[in-house]
């Protein structure tokens, strides 16, 4: 590192100096809102690429999010024992190590195509 630049950094250095620094004191004033304004631009680049990157994942299809406990079949299997009385919810949870809740809703996805599919004449009626 050469002199010029160390001497630079030295001056930069005792003008920042924190303990000397008060807020009451105008270049005070002026210092701490030029930092708090460095710390929110850094912020909001910050978040702006994050934003970026996750249009840019998502076009890929790379971004999905977490992937469910369990898949189609399972849930198909869970709602069987659940509907004859044969398992509670806590037994199934615990045999398939998940949650009550992950239970739940399985039973509430498997349910929802059932009632949700409108009567639509197929072409052979």
């Amino acid at each position: 590192m050469s002199t010029l630049l160390r001497r630079t950094i030295h001056r930069s250095i005792e003008l920042l100096d924190v303990h000397r620094l008060n807020d009451a004191d105008p270049v005070g004033q002026l210092l701490f809102d030029v930092l708090a304004m460095v710390a929110e631009f850094a912020s909001d680049l910050i978040r702006s690429r994050t934003r970026e990157d996750m249009k840019v994942a998502k076009a890929k299809r790379c971004l999905r999010g977490k992937q469910p406990k369990l898949n189609h079949r399972q849930e198909a299997h869970l709602v069987a024992p659940l509907d004859t009385g044969e398992y509670t919810t806590a037994e199934l949870a615990d045999l398939l190590t998940v949650a009550r809740f992950t239970v739940y809703r399985a039973v509430k996805r498997e349910q929802m195509p059932k009632a949700a599919t409108p009567n639509v004449p197929t072409l052979g009626s």
